[in-house]
This record gives structure tokens, sequence and C-alpha cells, in this order.
């Protein structure tokens, strides 16, 4: 490997088949990053700018300690020499129930996805990362403070990573930055998908926020950049929203 080679900027983004992964791609690839593509499918969709991608079940990375270190190795690989300047935890399950409902399945598969494996990759990059000066971005989310009905395990998943963020970024000192993001509603095919049958109230969520307008995936992923950037030395267990003022907004029925 050349010394060129060796200098060149890495970034590893999971979750990278959603509409949030492909943005982060495409940015991060735009910006001189090489990105290593991660999702649970066996194949990346095409058209995503990035030059790696390895296909990674995230609950599996948890719960098998061999999975997960054949995985890491497989990741690392890719690296080689070069230093890893960046982990994005985008991957996220959003498996909707009550407290009365949901079963220990499905609220530790969330748990694992959401929280669990953001830690463990951490964990697993931390030489390459701090060889770096680099950072880890966490993708939280709004309901890390304000959820709703049926959203327990999602939002509880959410909550603990923006506070892990803070935890880490604390324990990791001035080895590695950790930060987190926290979206609202994004526009993205999935989430366009669920109003197929009711175009009426996605224009009613968008009216709701001030900006009357949902996010663009690529906002989110532009933000990720700006943390990811060696120049932002300064900011580190910062959790910034990116809601466009909903979660200033009192909602009152009366």
């Amino acid at each position: 490997m050349s010394s060129q080679e060796r200098q060149q900027k890495f970034v590893v983004i999971t979750g990278a088949n959603g509409g949030i992964g492909e943005a982060l791609c495409e940015t991060f690839a735009a910006k001189g990053y090489n990105v290593i593509a991660t999702d649970i499918q066996d194949a990346a969709k095409s058209g995503l700018q990035h030059r790696h991608y390895v296909s990674i079940d995230l609950n599996r990375f948890v719960a098998d300690e061999g999975y997960g270190n054949n995985k890491t190795a497989e990741i690392l690989t890719l690296v080689g020499e070069s230093k890893l300047h960046c982990l994005i935890n985008n991957a996220a399950v959003q498996i909707l129930g009550g407290v009365d409902s949901l079963s220990r399945s499905e609220w530790q598969t969330t748990l694992n996805v959401n929280l669990q494996a953001p830690f463990f990759l951490a964990q697993a990059f931390t030489n390459k990362l701090e060889a770096a000066k680099g950072s880890v971005v966490n993708i939280s989310s709004i309901h890390a403070k304000l959820t709703k009905k049926n959203f327990v395990a999602y939002a509880t998943s959410k909550a603990a990573l923006s506070g892990m963020t803070r935890a880490m970024a604390v324990d990791l000192g001035p080895r590695i930055r950790v930060n987190a993001i926290e979206p609202a509603a994004i526009k993205t095919a999935m989430l366009i998908d669920g109003f197929k049958d009711k175009p009426e109230k996605l224009e009613v969520l968008e009216s709701f926020h001030p900006v009357e307008q949902l996010g663009k995936p690529a906002e989110v992923a532009q933000l990720a950049h700006l943390l990811a950037e060696s120049s932002m030395r300064f900011m580190s267990g910062e959790v910034l929203s990116i809601t466009g003022g909903i979660r200033n907004v009192l909602h009152d029925p009366a």
C-alpha cells in the first residue's frame, strides 16, 4: 500500500441501504472519504457512491461474539494500514408495540441493533479511530426525548443511545470525539410509503412542523459530515436536534 493510500480517510456507515444511509454514503464519498457501507442485505443497492460493502446482521453481531469478531476483521481488512476517521451508527429497527404487547425477542432485538451494536462497533474500532483522532456519530432520534404510543422500545433505545453518546465522549476523552444527531421526521422512501393509503396525513405532518416541511436525508448527512470533520475538535459529547422546530411545538387538542 502506498503512502497516499495509507493517508486516505475511511468512514464506516451502518444502515447504508436506508434513505438516510444512502445520503450519508453519497455525502461522505463526495467529500473524499472511502466509504465502507454496511447493512443486513447481501448486496448493496445499485447507485450508492461507495467503494466497499459489508453485509452485517447487527442483532447477530451483538448476540454472537464469534460472528461479531469476524465482521470486525472483515472491515479492518478493508481499512488496511489506513486510518479510520469516522464511524456512523445509523442502522436501526423500529418495532412498534406497547408495554402490554412487546415480546422479549422484539425488545432485545431493538436494544441489540439500536444501542448495543453502536457500542460494540465503537469498541471494536477504538484503536483505528484513535490513530486518526477520529469520531463517532450516532444517529439517534427525536424519540429520545419526545415520543408517542407504541414506540416504547424504539424510544427507550434512542434515549439510551443519546445518553451513551455523552458518556462515551467523557470516557474516550481527547482520543475520540463522540456526538449524536436526533432527527425528527425525515422524508425517506420508507416514511412516504407508510402514508401511501393516507396522503392527506402526510400533508398534515409536514404542516405541523414550523418550517412546514419534512427533513431531507441530505440535511442529516451534511450535519454528520460537519461533526466528523477534524476541524471540529471542540465538538464532543453533543446531541444535536434537527427537527424543523417541531420539538418546540405544544400540541393542544383543545
